[in-house]
């Protein structure tokens, strides 16, 4: 049975087809979570999972000194000596993920965020920020971009240093007592902060902090605060949409393409907002992907779990992307910038990857 419903992406695309508005997504991530009660792993597997859903990523601390040891492995060389070893080979599936890890921003950047960024100008909207764990370690500019762009539109941003993990990975992966520890943490810290608007740039984080009214409905403490979080949930796309957003000036003469991430698309349904942002960017040429709303095969950590099927999905996505000729890739999930990242490298493709906001941030800032 595990092995058939791990093998599913999760993706939501059954989501926008079904006719009666089935919620496939909760209903697969609920058989995860009972198949994960109802079965034991073999112990390698366990010490695995344990380890990284309950000893790491909930801890900020913790992440921050991994990332900053895979930061000095890349500064110092030993990435490049290790490549050339061909020991990767050696190792696996532990050698794959290697190979999809991008190049780390300096630690001491994520500091750079603070817990109060006023808006330039007249204030508008006081909205919260969630920096996310893995977003904030390896894609630091594009937080900081995020509350640039926020702050041009007239926003307070309030990044609370205590928020945590969203828990989209526990869910993902049936591990729902972490995630619900984790939801009622970030619930708490942002029921606090009486914003306007709950603000995230991570499709993947967003669909799963927009489902936490369904997570915890059973729990009467948290089900009318979690309801209440839920509906200030906003994809950042989504928000400058809302709002009119600033005009940007600054001419970026690209061609464009977009891919939609599947829990932007089909768990959030926002597919026209990111494409305005976009198409606002004076001198960009927005060019259409075909089957952008089909999964690039990341889908969370399965091109990890499931690297043949991922690796096959991705090679359908990279002949379209090749297709269209673009100089730059958009996309608004981390998992689908790393994942797309490694099609460019892999076909020697002349594209850079990017999120659409860090596109926005380079407009606005000329």
């Amino acid at each position: 049975m595990g092995k058939y419903i791990y093998r599913c992406l999760d993706c939501r695309a059954c989501e926008t087809a079904c006719p009666s508005g089935v919620h496939f997504g909760e209903i697969i991530e609920e058989a995860r979570a009972i198949y994960e009660l109802n079965n034991e792993r073999p112990t390698e597997q366990r010490f695995w999972r344990h380890f990284a859903f309950k000893e790491i990523l909930p801890y900020k601390d913790r992440l921050d000194l991994i990332f900053e040891l895979m930061w000095l492995y890349q500064r110092l060389g030993i990435r490049r000596l290790v490549q050339k070893s061909g020991i990767l080979r050696l190792m696996g599936r532990l050698g794959a993920m290697e190979s999809m890890l991008p190049k780390i921003p300096h630690p001491s950047l994520k500091y750079t965020i603070q817990e109060f960024t006023p808006a330039k100008g007249k204030a508008k909207y006081r909205v919260g920020f969630i920096s996310g764990c893995i977003m904030n370690q390896v894609f630091t500019e594009t937080n900081l971009a995020t509350i640039r762009v926020l702050t041009e539109n007239g926003c307070d941003v309030i990044t609370p240093h205590h928020q945590t993990c969203c828990g989209a990975l526990h869910v993902h992966n049936g591990v729902r007592d972490m995630a619900l520890e984790l939801a009622r943490t970030n619930i708490d810290v942002f029921g606090a902060e009486g914003v306007d608007a709950i603000i995230i740039n991570s499709a993947g984080c967003g669909a799963t902090l927009r489902e936490y009214e369904a997570l915890m409905e059973h729990d009467p403490a948290y089900a009318e605060k979690a309801k209440q979080f839920s509906h200030k949930m906003r994809d950042i796309s989504e928000f400058l949409a809302e709002i009119e957003m600033k005009p940007p000036e600054g001419e970026i003469k690209r061609r464009v393409t977009y891919d939609e991430p599947c829990h932007l698309l089909h768990g959030q349904q926002i597919q026209t907002q990111p494409r305005k942002v976009l198409s606002s960017i004076p001198g960009l040429e927005l060019v259409e992907l075909r089957e952008s709303e089909w999964c690039c095969g990341s889908a969370g950590i399965y091109n990890i779990m499931q690297p043949e099927m991922s690796a096959q999905i991705l090679e359908r996505k990279m002949k379209h992307i090749a297709d269209t000729g673009a100089e730059i890739i958009a996309t608004g999930n981390p998992g689908c910038i790393l994942q797309i990242q490694l099609g460019v490298q892999k076909h020697g493709l002349p594209m850079k990857v990017m999120h659409p906001i860090d596109l926005l941030d380079c407009s606005y800032r000329g």
